[in-house]
């Protein structure tokens, strides 16, 4: 009875409390949260207390623990001290009790030695806190709300309430992906005492208790004494107690920050913390926006530096690019002291067969890269040029025939006479190849070098020699010559260009008919009309006209064209005849069906009598785009199947030279049943790197280098990684061909010529042949079509 008539009388005691005004205890000054009224002494209870002051000290040092938890029937009896004489009271935490009783004599004498006049008060309010009901305690806080700590707060106070905060701090750091940061070296964020935003100042203050608190769990107060003060401030958190309340605080202050000013740079999260009175400020990385804009990486960042954050280094540390030049200058050939070319690899773990000569095909991107280097070095190619165009006016026999006048080596290789110290070129017609037949390709490559150089050095001079314009009639009367032919197409052999070896190409193949359309037009620029020349402006004007309408009529196909040919009839005769090539429609392929978008086309390999051949090769198309044997709506919808059918046509290493591989009985029929040419490798549907600077240039040219920045970024991954082999094979290009050459040279010239255009658009010009336009000044276009 008497606890519950106490607890009545208690309830009386708040209710008058609220209606009269608070009084400040002096001893307290700021450092309680709640500031409660005191009640009024008489000076008799005054001495009264100041004669029983040496007991009470004794008794709270021997009874230190058991303070924590005062019994009910204490509390009963302390309560009867009469409410009319203490009408006002102040309710003092027990701890801090404790603490002024026990805090050090150096520190905080006044405390410890408080005057007779104010003790009895300490053991009045002691009594009076062990008593309080959960009812008045949240009647107080409804009614006093806490205030925010003040400097004036004792150091033990504050550290009786000072907790470890790493648990919170790891925890706010892995939610705002910051698990990065090294908490060994920033250990005085563990006794940060303030964990705010720049900006804010005016937001209230409340502390933070415990780890577990700020995760939305209770926790038990910790009432032990800490004896000493070290002149810290409670840590506190901002507008709240939760992590996750403060997550969302620094989200809306991101979104407030961002709706006042767009230009404004966005401030850091910042932890402070005061240790000593010596400020450590720590910055930390905010996590990426998820609606950063991936175009604006791409004007920041090369391709390769994306990946990783850094540049792209190589096998040894050094840079990609260092590589790859230091490896193609130990590729070079020299004859008689002077660079002549690039061998075709350097494989010390194969024997070198033909692979230790100067091929004019794979000389082109090695060319290339020396000409776009910053300063150009020009001279390689000069020599190159002047040599193949010497070795042009050899004899050339095979067995008994002898080929054209024109005709170029397929390579050549430096012969050293020991005995004589003299040194010799020995070129290949094609009469030790593998299929015996003579490279069509090399003639062609042969003029479009020419022009590149004559691009690059603005030297004019070298294409009017006489031996220069002498090689360009030569090639032209090659190729311009009359004959049986209907068509304004190239007819060719099996094997005579890129893909050397029997794989259906015989006929009219796009490669050749569009390096056929290229080769023209630069030879119609560097002739001069005398001595014949304008004879030859008059058959290039003629050829090219109809070589352009008959390879955009009759080599496109699209979703329309497909649907065409699907309804093709047949045994037509007449010059009204749709089906103009007799072509079935049984033969085509049934995955030319599933592989051909609503949106994109492309040049199909051949067309001949009765025959279509549907696969994409990846050279043909690009090329016939820098020479503009394309027109722009095609070059578009070359690059949208590109983007379209990604998977098949680059897949993980770019690039596919031919798609889809020939498998089965066509395989069979069609190679030979050949070793080197199984389905998905080699030329058979192999992945070969060279092919990345075509590409590369083609996207370029029609303004989307998203494209070409995107494949490099494949390559560069694993080229230097795998040795810079010759191709992979599989459908994705996932492995080493199985035959690959490593440290081939053309792989490593394709990657070069493509980094430096698409870092530098104005090298195309190098190369295309679009130099009426202002190349280096292309507006770029964004796909229709879908990019992933």
């Amino acid at each position: 009875m008497a606890s519950g008539s106490g607890g009545e009388r208690e309830r009386k005691l708040s209710r008058e409390r609220r209606k009269e005004p608070d009084k400040k205890h002096p001893s307290l000054g700021k450092s309680s949260g709640r500031e409660c009224v005191l009640p009024k002494k008489t000076p008799e209870k005054e001495s009264a207390s100041h004669e029983k002051e040496p007991q009470r000290e004794h008794a709270l040092s021997e009874e230190e623990p058991e303070k924590q938890h005062v019994s009910p029937g204490k509390s009963s009896e302390k309560e009867r001290v009469s409410p009319k004489k203490t009408p006002e009271k102040e309710i003092v935490p027990q701890e801090k009790e404790l603490e002024r009783v026990h805090a050090s004599p150096e520190k905080e004498p006044e405390r410890v030695h408080a005057s007779p006049e104010k003790e009895p008060e300490k053991q009045n309010v002691s009594a009076e806190k062990e008593h309080v009901s959960p009812e008045e305690e949240l009647e107080k806080e409804h009614v006093m709300p806490e205030k925010k700590p003040t400097s004036s707060d004792s150091a033990s106070t504050l550290d009786a309430k000072k907790l470890n905060l790493l648990p919170a701090v790891k925890y706010l750091l892995k939610e705002l992906d910051l698990e990065h940061v090294d908490l060994d070296n920033l250990s005085q964020m563990v006794e940060a005492e303030n964990y705010s935003y720049p900006d804010d100042t005016e937001t209230s203050e409340k502390p933070l208790d415990s780890p577990a608190e700020a995760s939305g769990e209770k926790t038990e107060q910790n009432t032990e004494n800490v004896s000493g003060g070290s002149g810290r401030s409670v840590p506190i958190l901002k507008e709240s107690h939760s992590v996750g309340a403060s997550l969302e605080r620094y989200d809306q202050t991101r979104e407030d920050k961002g709706a006042k000013k767009t230009d404004e740079p966005e401030k850091p999260l910042v932890f402070r913390s005061e240790v000593n009175e010596e400020k450590a400020v720590c910055t930390l990385k905010q996590p990426l926006n998820v609606e950063t804009n991936i175009g604006n990486l791409d004007q920041d960042t090369s391709p390769g530096s994306r990946l990783s954050g850094h540049q792209v280094t190589g096998t040894e540390g050094a840079s990609l690019v260092d590589e790859a030049w230091d490896r193609l200058r130990k590729s070079f050939v020299y004859f008689r002291g002077k660079p002549v070319g690039t061998l075709a690899a350097i494989d010390p773990s194969a024997e070198p067969l033909n692979y230790n000569q100067v091929f004019v095909r794979d000389f082109v991107p090695s060319g290339l890269a020396c000409l776009m280097r910053n300063p150009p070095e020009p001279e390689i190619v000069k020599n190159f040029l002047l040599q193949t165009l010497h070795l042009q006016g050899c004899q050339k026999k095979i067995d008994n025939y002898t080929l054209g006048e024109g005709v170029m080596p397929a390579s050549f290789k430096v012969l050293h006479d020991p005995k004589t110290q003299k040194e010799t070129l020995v070129a290949d017609f094609g009469g030790s190849a593998i299929g015996r037949v003579a490279p069509v390709d090399s003639v062609f490559w042969w003029i479009i070098l020419l022009r590149s150089y004559t691009k690059c050095t603005g030297d004019n001079s070298f294409s009017e020699l006489p031996q220069v314009q002498g090689g360009m009639k030569s090639i032209l009367k090659l190729c311009l010559c009359d004959g049986f032919n209907n068509f304004p197409t190239l007819l060719c052999a099996d094997g005579c260009c890129m893909v050397d070896r029997s794989m259906g190409i015989n006929g009219y193949p796009i490669e050749i008919q569009s390096l056929f359309y290229f080769a023209l037009r630069c030879a119609r620029q560097m002739l001069k009309p005398e001595h014949g020349g304008k004879e030859f402006f008059k058959q290039i004007d003629a050829r090219i006209t109809a070589l352009s309408f008959h390879v955009q009529t009759y080599y496109w196909l699209d979703i329309t064209q497909l649907n065409n040919i699907y309804r093709y009839k047949t045994e037509e005769y007449s010059h009204t005849a749709v089906n103009k090539f007799n072509i079935i429609p049984d033969s085509i392929p049934e995955w030319l069906f599933d592989f051909m978008p609503l949106r994109g086309g492309y040049f199909m390999g051949n067309v001949s009598p009765g025959r279509m051949d549907f696969r994409w090769f990846l050279a043909g198309n690009c090329i016939a785009i820098l020479s503009s044997l394309a027109t722009s709506e095609q070059a578009t919808a070359i690059m949208d199947l590109v983007e379209e059918r990604w998977e098949q046509l680059i897949g993980e290493v770019p690039l596919k030279v031919v798609y889809p591989a020939l498998e089965g009985h066509y395989w069979e029929l069609v190679t030979g049943c050949d070793p080197k040419n199984t389905p998905w490798s080699y030329h058979n549907g192999g992945s070969w790197p060279v092919l990345l600077w075509l590409l590369t240039a083609a996207c370029i040219k029609i303004g989307r280098p998203q494209i070409a920045k995107r494949a490099i970024d494949l390559v560069e991954q694993r080229l230097s990684k795998d040795g810079w082999p010759e191709y992979y094979d599989g459908k994705t290009g996932r492995y080493i061909g199985k035959q690959a050459r490593k440290f081939q040279t053309w792989s490593i010239a394709g990657y070069l010529v493509a980094k430096m255009m698409i870092e530098n658009e104005s090298n195309l010009l190098v190369i295309s042949h679009e130099e009426e336009k202002k190349i280096n000044k292309l507006r770029h276009t964004r796909s229709a079509s879908c990019f992933f």
